[in-house]
C-alpha cells in the first residue's frame, strides 16, 4: 500500500503540472473556457497529491536520504527549495484562482506568471525526490498516534 500511495502521489502532481502547461497553452490560444477547466483540473490533481502524500506520511512515516555522501548537499538543497515552494504554491494558487473567479484578470494574470514556474518546479522536483528516495531511501519509521 505504501508504494501505491507513493505512486498515486507522484503521478497526481506530475499530471497536475502537465495539465497546468496545457492550461497555459489554452489561454495563449484564447480558449478561456478550456483554460478554466484545465486549471481547475490541475488544482484538483494537486489537491489529490496532498491527500495521497499526507496519507502515506501518516501511515508509514518518513523516508530519509541514504544515498552517496557526495550527493547529500544537492539532495537536501533540492528538498529544501521544493518544500519551501510547495508550501507557497498552495496559498498562491488559491489567490490566483480567487482573482480569476472575481473577474480580476489583470491581477490573475500578473500572479499566474509567478505561480506557474513555482508550480512546475515543485512538480518536477517532487518527481526527482521520489526517484532518489525510491533508489536511496532509508525507512525512518512510522508516526506514533
Amino acid at each position: 500500500m505504501k508504494d501505491v500511495l507513493g505512486l498515486l502521489a507522484v503521478w497526481s502532481i506530475v499530471l497536475s503540472g502537465l495539465t497546468l502547461v496545457g492550461g497555459v497553452v489554452l489561454i495563449k490560444r484564447g480558449e478561456r473556457v478550456w483554460h478554466h477547466r484545465a486549471m481547475l483540473t490541475a488544482t484538483s490533481l494537486a489537491a489529490l497529491f496532498l491527500v495521497f502524500y499526507l496519507a502515506k506520511w501518516a501511515l508509514y512515516g518518513t523516508t530519509a536520504y541514504g544515498g552517496p555522501e557526495a550527493w547529500r548537499l544537492a539532495y537536501y538543497a533540492l528538498l529544501f527549495t521544493h518544500t519551501l515552494l510547495a508550501a507557497l504554491n498552495g496559498p498562491l494558487a488559491l489567490y490566483v484562482i480567487w482573482r480569476a473567479l472575481r473577474g480580476e484578470f489583470a491581477f490573475h494574470k500578473r500572479w499566474a506568471k509567478v505561480l506557474v514556474p513555482i508550480w512546475l518546479y515543485v512538480a518536477v522536483s517532487g518527481w526527482i525526490i521520489y526517484l532518489v528516495l525510491k533508489r536511496y531511501g532509508v525507512e525512518s519509521g512510522t508516526i506514533a498516534f
